[in-house]
């Protein structure tokens, strides 16, 4: 059946509107690169990715598998977020030496601290496969062979277009990766959660650390005899600003998306799972505020604790929110509908609709019950280790603990379907009473040192095997979304058919934390009141933020003093006809999880942002791109420099950077 004209007539719209849309492979951004240089890209797809010389993937790592980094010298000195490092610069933070408070700047190599389990990884190369395996080779021989080609490699075959394609992606991995550099969480969270998601944006995002690698410039353990590593490549960094309708480049390891599922599996996210993981992350949360509110020291334990709560707990509202408002639910039923009408007298793909819609009725209990299981009994700690009980604010964590105990305890027994809650959890509940009295009397027996755990160990395997159980039935171990085996199958011919019919759609794979490319240009947008953001801050806004009684927005007296005297050295620029510094901007780049701390490149190559969130009802974009509401938010690089000179005092890094002021 042919598209009749009023659907072309839409679909034309529909690409317009999403111009800026797409994840692409950087292999494959020779595909692209004439709509690129078309919207002020300059140079070269060989530019952007190479095997055979150096390139811009050269200068990009995953940051500790789940986050971006960028060299920003010849001396392995990496830029990421400072929530990417937040873990690290808490793991170092004590309450005589806090520096997620007061921030940390070494101001020497020797001063440059070491991190336990971090590391970052460089694409050495991608290739397709799909003939290999298809000719009878398997996964894991590929992978061995790729592993055995070089020192620190490690090796991955992703599947794309749900196993239309297969992947595979060879990275060289470095451990020795140390801290350099953050500024204070005043700065690098300025707004906290209140403001997370959010625009007008005035977040230092950012943290510097530095690789350091063998005498041989290869990956090496931790020693105090490394150098630092020498990049194939790093950015140069652009001192000349942005405007509006600049064109944006975004490198990065973009985590996951869906921007292909039926209107079934949107409708779950939407009034099913993401509500219900809303209430269940505000509860702990408000457990959790209320104990940093009483003690400095458990201020700092529960910190990343909290930004990790609350990071998703916000993302799913905006989820939420913007699927609602574009009315996705209806626009991608629609889609399909004329799907299976051209579908009809095509064997192959006839049916294909249908039994999407079937599998997703047949496994939504199942999936929906492990996600409660994993937000509530999941998200307990099985033991206190004996390093936590000699940590000095262990004891006083005792009351928030139990609170957390009661509270999910209560909303596993009130949420996950009957029929697949925990055998013995149910017959904990009914000898206790209630599952609060039952989850005090599983904190009570992990808390005191030395009390027998056999019946909280029994609740722990029983939580297992029933997590097992749903894993079995749904037939995949790839179950970070709503998924099984059939519904790989049966995406796997639904994606061909797509492809197939709808000639006028680029399609790109979904993002799964591999490297892509994605542009877009700077730009502001207008929000649901009708009013028009612009799309760049500065450090104005920040003070008109500042509250020293609220913590998020009480920000360092040294920041205060600097506007005052508007001694703000070489980063002063001049915006709405005010001498200001810029502080964020906001483009059409199409990002997700895993795109925290890529670089934001102009059409020069060269470094302007640090990638960091998105508006809140952009996060959206994982299952449908508009670019009417979607936008990433940055850190404008210029001011990422502004505070390491004038807060940090670390000048001295500015060294060993290339600066470009070329407009």
């Amino acid at each position: 059946m042919k598209r009749t004209l009023l659907t072309l007539f839409c679909t034309l719209l529909a690409l317009a509107a999403s111009a800026d849309e797409g994840m692409w492979l950087p292999s494959l951004i020779s595909q692209r690169i004439d709509d690129m240089r078309a919207k002020g890209f300059r140079l070269t797809a060989e530019d952007i990715y190479s095997i055979n010389k150096a390139s811009m993937k050269d200068a990009v790592v995953l940051f500790n598998g789940g986050c971006t980094g960028e060299l920003i010298s010849s001396e392995g000195l990496l830029l990421t977020n400072h929530h990417c490092g937040y873990d690290a610069i808490q793991a170092h933070s004590s309450v005589e030496h806090d520096y997620l408070t007061n921030g940390f700047w070494a101001m020497s190599r020797r001063e440059e601290l070491p991190n336990k389990e971090l590391n970052v990884r460089f694409l050495v190369r991608m290739e397709e496969v799909t003939d290999r395996i298809a000719a009878g080779e398997t996964k894991a021989e590929i992978i061995r062979r790729a592993e055995a080609e070089g020192k620190g490699y490690k090796a991955s075959v992703e599947q794309m277009y749900y196993g239309n394609q297969q992947f595979l992606f060879i990275y060289e991995q470095f451990d020795d990766v140390r801290l350099v550099g953050a500024p204070p969480s005043s700065i690098g969270k300025f707004g906290g959660d209140t403001d997370n998601w959010i625009w007008p944006r005035h977040t230092g995002d950012f943290s510097l650390f530095r690789i350091y690698a063998g005498k041989d410039n290869k990956p090496a353990a931790y020693s105090p005899e490394n150098v630092p590593y020498r990049p194939k490549r790093h950015f140069t960094i652009s001192t000349a600003g942005v405007e509006e309708g600049d064109f944006t480049m975004i490198y990065g390891f973009p985590g996951n998306t869906q921007e292909y599922i039926l209107s079934d599996a949107v409708a779950y996210i939407a009034e099913r799972s993401d509500p219900a993981k809303i209430a269940i992350r505000t509860g702990r949360l408000d457990i959790i505020s209320a104990a940093q509110e009483s003690d400095p020291a458990l201020r700092i334990h529960y910190a990343a604790k909290h930004a990790s709560i609350a990071n998703a707990w916000k993302k799913w509202q905006g989820e939420a929110l913007g699927i609602g408002r574009l009315g996705t639910v209806a626009s991608k039923r629609a889609y399909e509908q004329e799907f299976a009408a051209w579908a009809q007298d095509k064997p192959e793909y006839r049916s294909v609709v249908a039994d999407l819609k079937a599998e997703y009725a047949r496994i939504a209990d199942a999936y929906f019950a492990r996600e409660i299981t994993r937000e509530t009994l999941g998200a307990l700690p099985e033991r206190y280790t004996p390093e936590e009980r000699a940590e000095a604010a262990f004891a006083r964590r005792e009351q928030t603990e139990r609170a957390l105990f009661e509270w999910l305890f209560g909303q596993y027994a009130r949420r996950c379907p009957v029929q697949y809650q925990i055998p013995a959890f149910l017959a904990g509940v009914a000898a206790s009473g209630s599952p609060e009295a039952y989850a005090g009397e599983v904190f009570d027996t992990l808390w005191r040192e030395g009390a027998d755990t056999t019946a909280v160990h029994a609740l722990h395997k029983d939580t297992e095997r029933m997590l097992g159980h749903i894993g079995w039935m749904l037939g995949t171990k790839s179950l970070r979304n709503l998924n099984s085996g059939r519904l790989n199958e049966l995406y796997t011919t639904y994606i061909k058919g797509l492809r197939e019919w709808d000639t006028l759609r680029a399609f790109y794979p979904d993002a799964n934390l591999t490297l892509r490319v994605a542009y877009g240009h700077v730009g502001g947008y207008e929000y649901a009141d009708s009013e028009y953001h612009k799309p760049q801050t500065t450090l104005d806004g920040i003070i008109a933020k500042d509250n020293p009684e609220i913590y998020d927005y009480d920000i360092p007296q040294a920041l205060r003093e600097l506007y005052a005297t508007k001694d703000y050295g070489r980063w002063a620029t001049t915006i709405d006809g005010r001498r200001t510094v810029p502080v964020c901007f906001l483009a059409t780049n199409h990002t997700t999880g895993g795109n925290s701390g890529s670089p934001i490149i102009n059409g020069r190559g060269e470094l302007v942002g640090l990638n960091f969130d998105r508006t809140w009802r952009s996060t959206m974009s994982d299952v449908a791109f508009d670019e009417t509401i979607c936008r990433n938010i940055a850190v404008d690089v210029r001011y990422v420099l502004f505070v390491i000179d004038r807060i940090g005092g670390a000048g001295y890094l500015f060294g060993e950077m290339d600066f470009s002021r070329r407009k």
